[in-house]
């Protein structure tokens, strides 16, 4: 029976040492490494938006004395401030955008360009008292529109994160510009009108965050500032009495300016591959 028990035991410490020696030949493998993926912001998009405008506008309407016209001395002055107007409105506007990406390291540059519905809608009318011939008085009434703006603008960005983008735009604005003009008076139906359609050239700046999302799909929020500049017209129309007497040296000079605040959301689509892949 010792014999037995003896043999047992030697057969056992003979099976451990043999498998000792095995695991100690085997070579140690590092487990395969975790692939992250890390969005690329590099490649073209394109995208819609949306959101809301605070429009401004100063208006003036001016006219000059003529010993030959119309007006009195005084009335030039008292038109000049009646005439002296600010026009405010909020709107909505939405669009279309695209653009191309370059990312280095962790910046992103950029050029962006949007066309969008520009919902400009606003008027002001201003009455006063003729100083020589109370209580006539007369009425300076000034509206301005605008129905679509573009931008043209660079993107200079750095990634938060990796998918978080926060960057700062500027460039060019373009938009349609109407205005239009009307004096009428109560001393003898004096009317005088003008009006301005052009495109206009100006300038945006701005800031704003977008996040990755995946498959190439991103939103973003975005502030823009839009100055369009002052617009500048002038009649000699100004007809008086019944039947009408033209008074053509009551030169009146019109002029308007158009800036606005954007707030929008949006969504874009990059092709080209979303992810990179990083170890």
């Amino acid at each position: 029976m010792k014999k037995l028990v003896a043999a047992l035991i030697t057969v056992a410490l003979s099976s451990v040492t043999a498998s000792a020696a095995d695991l100690a030949a085997r070579p140690y493998t590092k487990a395969p490494a975790i692939v992250a993926p890390t969005y690329n912001w590099t490649g073209f998009y394109v995208g819609l938006n949306a959101g809301g405008e605070w429009n401004e506008s100063n208006a003036t309407t001016t006219t000059v004395f003529s010993p030959v016209g119309y007006f009195a001395t005084t009335s030039p002055p008292a038109i000049g401030i009646a005439g002296s107007q600010n026009i405010k409105r909020t709107g909505f506007t939405g669009g279309l955008t695209g653009g191309y990406n370059w990312q280095v390291s962790n910046a992103v540059l950029g050029i962006e360009a949007d066309f969008n519905y520009f919902g400009v809608r606003g008027s002001a009318s201003s009455t006063a008292l003729y100083p020589c011939c109370a209580p006539t008085g007369f009425t300076v009434n000034t509206s301005v529109s605008s129905d679509w703006l573009a931008t043209v603008r660079g993107r200079v960005g750095f990634l938060a994160t990796p998918a978080l983008l926060l960057y700062g735009t500027g460039g060019l604005a373009v938009a349609n510009v109407n205005a239009n003009y009307l004096f009428t008076d109560t001393f003898a139906t004096a009317r005088e009108s003008a009006a301005t359609d052009s495109t206009r050239y100006g300038w945006t700046a701005g800031a704003g965050a977008e996040y990755a999302l995946m498959n190439g799909w991103s939103i973003k929020a975005e502030y823009l500032y839009v100055d369009l500049g002052r617009i500048d017209t002038t009649s000699a129309n100004l007809t008086a009495f019944a039947p009408p007497i033209a008074f053509p040296t009551n030169v009146f000079t019109h002029s308007i300016d158009l800036r606005s605040n954007i707030v929008r959301a949006g969504i874009n689509y990059k092709f080209g591959g979303p992810v990179v892949a990083k170890y």
